[in-house]
């Protein structure tokens, strides 16, 4: 019995398979419409009308993981803003907050429940706009890397691509959130210094000019490069392993919940080794933020080694994996919400081996009897 063409081409328009992200099998892409010319691969979103389609590694596409991006860094961090506010007091004055309990203590009897939440503003504006860079910016050099490397180098070294993917999207995300967190730090750390943003950054900037809110960036760098690099990597291939030996059918035949499931569980475990690796910039950044002219010397001098490596980790290591958790959660769910795949499973796709697979997918559309 033959198979047309159209009829091949109908059936595998109405497919989505949401490996194509990372998969460079040709199998993986079979059931992907290709147009007329077979040239564009196109994952339809399931909301729109069927005229509309994002295609992958578009413009559109970076877009919608910008968006994703900052929805899931701006949201995430701003609900922890507790626990982040008692963290940085413990960091910087450990002899009246002792732990994370009589943190709380501390901050309630002086400050009340609105306490708890100062600095919201910076944090909101700044990680949303840390996060719109870091995830944009690193699917775009995931991609550009991989294409530099070539099919064979990008799945043999692609921990190596998750790493310099997430290292260059978080130089630049850094820019983005160093003045916020100028001020953050300060309205956190130093009772009656402002209220929050709108009058904490004038203030911050008559005072110490606008080099002022880049005092910071050097260490902020020493804390967000690794802790990205970490993030994204670990992430990558933790959701490889548990797709590998943890859930019975394969990442394109799991339901999307089971998806989502498998991006927190990534997110979450990877969020605690961010914690482990970036906590001494981190105290670093705390105090050189909240003390005008010190030095890292002074850091090291005041806190010790020890203390730089310890202090304040515990709390660190369950906000940071609650909030990585949270954040890969919320950004595939973006992606799938728009009709995109979830992120990891497999080696990064690249321009080469996508061709290679358009051939095989045109080829494998002749009428067969």
């Amino acid at each position: 019995m033959a198979v047309s063409v159209s009829d091949r081409s109908s059936h595998s328009s109405s497919s989505l398979i949401p490996s194509f992200l990372y998969s460079s099998s040709s199998s993986s892409l079979s059931s992907l419409s290709s147009g007329s010319s077979g040239q564009n691969f196109m994952i339809r979103s399931p909301k729109e009308p069927s005229g509309r389609r994002i295609e992958m590694f578009s413009p559109a596409y970076y877009a919608a993981c910008t968006v994703g991006g900052a929805l899931c860094c701006g949201l995430t961090h701003t609900a922890v803003t507790p626990l982040d506010l008692v963290k940085c007091n413990m960091q910087i004055d450990p002899a009246k907050y002792k732990s994370i309990s009589s943190g709380f203590g501390v901050l309630y009897r002086e400050q009340g429940l609105r306490g708890f939440f100062r600095g919201w503003a910076p944090t909101l504006l700044g990680y949303h706009a840390q996060g719109a860079f870091k995830y944009g910016l690193y699917e775009y050099f995931k991609k550009y890397y991989s294409d530099l490397a070539g099919p064979e180098f990008a799945t043999k070294y692609k921990t190596l691509i998750y790493l310099a993917g997430s290292a260059s999207s978080e130089s630049i995300a850094g820019l983005a959130l160093c003045p916020f967190e100028a001020v953050k730090v300060r309205v956190q750390t130093q009772p009656g210094f402002a209220r929050g943003l709108s009058d904490g950054l004038p203030k911050l900037v008559r005072a110490e000019g606008v080099s002022g809110l880049y005092k910071g960036l050097v260490p902020l760098w020493g804390r967000q490069i690794p802790y990205t690099m970490m993030k994204f990597a670990s992430y990558e291939n933790t959701v490889e392993m548990i797709y590998k030996h943890m859930i019975p059918t394969t990442k394109e035949e799991s339901s999307k919940m089971v998806q989502l499931g498998v991006s927190f569980a990534g997110g979450y475990i990877a969020g605690i080794l961010c914690a482990l690796v970036s906590h001494p910039a981190d105290n670093l950044v705390s105090f050189l933020n909240n003390s005008k002219g010190a030095t890292v010397a002074d850091a090291v001098n005041r806190l010790g080694l020890w203390g730089l490596a310890t202090r304040g980790l515990p709390l660190r290591i369950f906000m940071i994996g609650t909030l990585t958790g949270s954040q890969w959660l919320i950004y595939d769910s973006f992606k799938v919400a728009v009709g995109l795949p979830t992120t990891g499973g497999a080696a990064p796709a690249t321009t080469t081996t996508l061709a290679s697979d358009s051939t095989s997918q045109r080829e494998n559309t002749i009428e067969v009897a």
